[in-house]
């Protein structure tokens, strides 16, 4: 049970705006953004300052009382969510929303954990440049919540993901202290980096309340292409050729199935098929810069007089552009309104992902009858999107309360057997956190033990969530 008086102590600090143990006010927090997982709370505590934070932090260490923290929750493995006894608090993030400073000539922006990521896209654009990366979430995903995770997203490719452009943080750790790395320099030989241990740790070692990322300038010209191909090795070869041909104007690069663009074009209002040739396979490729455009039609056309690709077409307008990508994005949308299906987040080797996206779908119809498949992603980074959907007339939820483990104790070995990570986006969360302790390298999960040992040694930060038991 919660403490009273520690409840009563919270109360006074933060006021009835930012403290509420109201059901119905905490009711659309207290479940995953899928809403497969939920859970309870026996308070919500919305801060809007990183001393405030660190006031709570301090009440909390010393009761002994365990946080589960929450920027925008859109993730997609339960990270933000207190499990079901009701004895956790819920920290959010998402009053702290200011952007502090946009350095221009720096190409730096200073902003707080809360700020959502289309509002740092909008800040940063206002000046003339951009923050390159983005995603489907970027409505309610948070820059905390962000680096939290090490997303990545469709630019990985040529930006890296969060960990690539984030150059400073401010984090409160577990005993209320404050670890200030807001301000870059490229020359800091003071040991390990420590904040390089937050991102991508979810939570469990720390709450990043401050964020300082690299902008780049805005793109004036880009050029966004779509092919069809035989074969997930012939996007392989794109891929490679294309990398020599356009260089750092390459920024994305995506593979998908004929099934997908058949599902997009059919649940998604306003969608066209982008060329005449069914597939089998489909490739998004997009380039940025001068020049880019006359660039990425000369190897679009280029993969066309060499066989390589089937069918090739070029956006001439950037709605043209946008309802490309608007195919890519709506793949998940589209699966939803089919039904249920098991999604597995994934990476791979780059010249490994072709024989995943072709051989694991007949090894699984083999291990679980009539199942399908569906396997999509950015070919350019090696991240795969596989979905298993239960067999056609069964009862959908009820096989995947039965089956669904041993899928995707499948899919996660099949990764790793090629090289892989059974995470490669979306973090682990409590919904991976089993699998990654029986299936992950026991180093690196021995390191993560002894990290959460000596940063949080009461285990306050988001119990039962990433570190295995």
């Amino acid at each position: 049970m919660v403490d009273r008086t520690l409840l009563s102590q919270l109360a006074k600090l933060l006021g009835p705006k930012a403290f509420t143990h109201d059901a119905t006010e905490m009711a659309p927090w207290l479940s995953d953004w899928r809403g497969r997982v939920h859970g309870n709370a026996a308070a919500m505590l919305s801060p809007a300052t990183t001393a405030e934070v660190r006031a709570i932090v301090r009440l909390c260490a010393d009761a002994r009382q365990p946080l589960t923290m929450q920027g925008g929750n859109s993730g997609q493995c339960a990270g933000a969510t207190p499990d079901e006894t009701g004895d956790m608090l819920l920290l959010s993030l998402r009053r702290m929303h200011r952007i502090r400073r946009l350095d221009v000539d720096g190409q730096l922006l200073f902003a707080d954990a809360g700020v959502i990521l289309a509002h740092a896209h909008d800040a940063a654009a206002a000046q003339g440049l951009r923050f390159p990366l983005t995603l489907g979430g970027k409505g309610s995903a948070t820059l905390g919540g962000l680096v939290a995770t090490n997303a990545g997203g469709t630019q990985v490719l040529r930006h890296g993901s969060m960990r690539a452009l984030t150059r400073g943080l401010e984090v409160v750790l577990p005993d209320g202290s404050l670890l200030d790395q807001m301000i870059p320099l490229p020359k800091d030989n003071q040991g390990p980096d420590p904040k390089q241990i937050f991102i991508g740790s979810e939570g469990v070692l720390g709450i990043v309340t401050g964020v300082t990322l690299q902008l780049c300038p805005a793109v004036h010209e880009r050029g966004v292409g779509w092919m069809s191909v035989m074969t997930a090795d012939a996007a392989r070869t794109c891929l490679h050729r294309m990398r020599r041909e356009l260089g750092d104007m390459l920024e994305g690069f995506e593979i998908l199935p004929e099934a997908a663009l058949t599902h997009v074009l059919a649940h998604i209002p306003g969608t066209r098929r982008p060329v005449a040739t069914a597939g089998p396979w489909h490739i998004l490729v997009e380039a940025v810069g001068d020049g880019a455009d006359a660039a990425l039609e000369a190897a679009l056309s280029a993969c066309m007089t060499e066989g390589i690709a089937s069918d090739a077409t070029i956006a001439v307008s950037e709605a043209q552009a946008v309802d490309f990508w608007r195919i890519r994005d709506s793949i998940s949308e589209a699966e939803r309104a089919i039904g249920p299906a098991m999604q597995h987040d994934i990476s791979v080797p780059v010249d490994a992902m072709p024989d995943l996206l072709t051989s694991l779908p007949a090894e699984l119809i083999r291990m679980f009858a009539d199942v399908s498949c569906l396997a999509f992603g950015h070919l350019g980074d090696g991240n795969v999107h596989f979905h298993v959907r239960p067999p056609q007339g069964s009862d959908a939820n009820a096989w995947i309360a039965a089956h669904g483990s041993d899928v995707g104790r499948a899919v996660y070995a099949a990764a790793i057997a090629r090289g892989g990570s059974l995470s490669a986006e979306h973090g682990i969360g409590r919904s991976k956190r089993a699998i990654f302790g029986e299936l992950g390298d026991p180093t690196r999960i021995a390191i993560l033990r002894g990290l959460k040992a000596a940063l949080d040694p009461k285990g306050l930060f988001n119990p039962g969530v990433l570190v295995p038991d």
